[in-house]
């Protein structure tokens, strides 16, 4: 994913002479060949995120429209001043890519591990914030980051996952993706973001095999949220479940959170999993910290199980009274 992407931006600047790269103390010779085409579209400068965000603005009022790399940690909460004041307050249309988003880094340590990213940015107004499933999906996302008007934070993956989404995806900033399209009867509504989008299918399957109809909303874009598809999918639900890769304070879950509250309907209770509110301790592997917090396919279809079994009974007794 991450390889996609930066590859995109090579791929975008050929196709549009405003579009520069800024990294920040990035691997020796990332994007050589687009330094090499095009000397004065490619900047890698050092560990100093607040002066690349300060740059970055600098440039996009000039008429460019950049691209910042780095470490998602580095990203958001070590220059959030400067992307709050220089980018936001002034609506630039610089692009923010995130390597890392969620526990990727695992291996490195709580201080590489960005598990409140989301919350920070959605935070500033005027940000937008994206987090597709796979590379494949970072193809339809590119392209559609040119005509973005303001800041925009794209959180990348550790690369590598398994390609989930399709060319018929009809990818658009802003719109959720419905899975499961085939399923018309489903009691529970799941949303989720990023690559826990495959690992919610495969908990889907589990689900399923126990006589659990599911629907899935790809929620790509955190921030400008799908409100209308939480709503119009809600519905037919006896239970909302959100999955995500970041603490439950802030993100996904709490933006599904707001928009029900918002709207003032009735609407099924809501099953938020995430990352538990602690900085992580132990050091491994991605997938390690994901299970261990009941984010694995299991954990995820057991929670729901979980969740869901009370409103069954609620529902039967409900029936029984009828019946008397």
């Amino acid at each position: 994913m991450r390889k996609t992407c930066l590859d995109m931006v090579q791929t975008l600047s050929r196709e549009n002479n405003a579009v520069v790269f800024i990294g920040s103390d990035l691997s020796p010779g990332l994007l050589d060949d687009m330094k090499s085409e095009k000397p004065d579209h490619h900047y890698m400068e050092g560990v100093s995120e607040a002066h690349v965000i300060g740059m970055a603005a600098g440039m996009a009022m000039d008429g460019f429209l950049p691209y910042v790399n780095t470490i998602a940690t580095f990203i958001t909460r070590r220059c959030f001043e400067q992307v709050a004041v220089d980018l936001c307050l002034h609506n630039l249309p610089v692009r923010l890519i995130g390597n890392g988003g969620g526990v990727v880094y695992a291996p490195l340590g709580p201080t590489h591990l960005a598990i409140e990213d989301i919350a920070l940015f959605r935070a500033l107004p005027n940000m937008a914030i994206v987090a597709v499933s796979d590379a494949e999906e970072m193809k339809r996302l590119m392209p559609a980051t040119l005509d973005w008007p303001g800041p925009l934070y794209i959180r990348l993956g550790k690369g590598g996952d398994r390609v989930i989404s399709q060319p018929d995806d009809d990818f658009r900033i802003g719109r959720a993706i419905v899975r499961q399209k085939e399923q018309n009867a489903f009691e529970v509504l799941l949303i989720s973001t990023g690559i826990m989008t495959t690992r919610t299918l495969d908990a889907i399957e589990l689900l399923e095999s126990q006589g659990i109809g599911c629907r899935l909303l790809h929620m790509h874009t955190i921030k400008p949220l799908d409100t209308e598809a939480i709503r119009q999918h809600g519905k037919g639900a006896r239970l909302m479940v959100t999955v995500e890769e970041h603490v439950r304070t802030g993100g996904l879950g709490s933006a599904v959170a707001e928009t029900l509250i918002d709207s003032l309907e009735a609407h099924p209770p809501l099953l938020r999993l995430a990352l538990p509110d602690q900085f992580p301790e132990d050091y491994g592997r991605q997938e390690n910290l994901l299970d261990s917090a009941g984010l694995d396919p299991q954990g995820i279809a057991s929670a729901v199980q979980t969740a869901l079994e009370p409103l069954r009974a609620d529902t039967r007794e409900s029936s029984a009274e009828v019946s008397v």
